[in-house]
């Protein structure tokens, strides 16, 4: 009897673990959009946010250091600085061309 108690606890807990594991991740706060990411989506926008970062490193005029990336359901925020205007609009053209970017949102200033 002890060793079904103890199986049917085991079963329980790795039920529960499964489930916590499973779950999606709050990335903000706002009512007016959907603010989760499944765990499907959040590894998606990483290798998105990667692929963006190591397009950008490779343009010789870009500073890669200086341009940050972050990607939410497939729009990529630019951030960050930039020598000139001729750059902004480099960079996002770069961004845009990466597979699985829906769009790109442009914070980057000029230094």
């Amino acid at each position: 009897m002890k060793t079904t108690n103890r199986f049917s606890i085991l079963l329980a807990i790795a039920v529960l673990m499964t489930a916590v594991g499973c779950a999606s991740t709050s990335t903000s706060t706002s009512t007016s959009t959907s603010t989760k990411e499944g765990t499907g989506e959040y590894v998606d926008d990483s290798v998105i946010t990667t692929k963006v970062v190591a397009a950008i490193f490779k343009d010789p005029d870009l500073k890669s250091a200086e341009i940050n990336v972050e990607t939410f359901k497939g729009v990529v925020q630019l951030s960050g600085f930039v020598k000139d205007r001729a750059n902004i609009s480099k960079a996002v053209f770069v961004a845009g061309s990466v597979n699985g970017v829906t769009s790109v949102n442009n914070d980057l200033r000029l230094k």
